[in-house]
């Protein structure tokens, strides 16, 4: 069975269609990478799987049907999306915006989990009680990265992740 199966996927802003059926089988375990030009519908595609917009087709994790639900139903599902841009809190500090990926979990979870993604991305330790938007574009990367991490997803979408980051930084995200 798929981790997700997309069918047919219609998806747009407006009137403006961007996605014509699309169609797409991914499984546990695997590192799925969608390429195209700008303008070509990437992000759309990671937006529509991830509830921030209407869509006409199937999508189904782990074989439940989950068109139509809403961001936050996905993620209690499963599903955490890093959207293009980083998408931190930028006046919560660094562990509060790990807590906040981590809402769906119980507080000894979230407490657990933080210091294992702290462990992963050593930076973000040391800017703790920084606030996100004090920090620089890879650092809020890795806490972008760690905070969808939080939610302990069986699919992580990326969009974009090494945009504006320098070449040294991106092998550090």
């Amino acid at each position: 069975m798929s981790t997700l199966a997309v069918r047919d996927l219609v998806a747009g802003y407006g009137a403006v269609r961007v996605l014509t059926g699309v169609s797409l089988d991914l499984t546990g375990g695997e590192i799925v990478v969608v390429l195209g030009a700008n303008g070509a519908g990437k992000t759309t595609l990671l937006r529509a799987i991830s509830g921030m917009l209407s869509v006409q087709g199937s999508v189904t994790l782990n074989g439940d049907e989950v068109t139509g639900r809403r961001p936050e139903q996905l993620v209690r599902l499963g599903v955490a999306h890093v959207p293009q841009g980083r998408g931190t809190f930028n006046d919560l500090t660094v562990e509060e915006n790990l807590r906040v990926g981590g809402f769906t979990r119980s507080a000894a979870d979230v407490t657990v989990d933080a210091d294992r993604w702290l462990d992963l991305f050593p930076r973000l330790r040391e800017r703790r009680e920084q606030r996100a938007g004090s920090m620089s574009g890879g650092e809020q990367q890795m806490l972008a990265i760690a905070r969808a991490l939080m939610s302990r997803p069986s699919l992580l979408l990326l969009d974009e992740p090494s945009l504006g980051l320098a070449p040294l930084v991106t092998a550090d995200v």
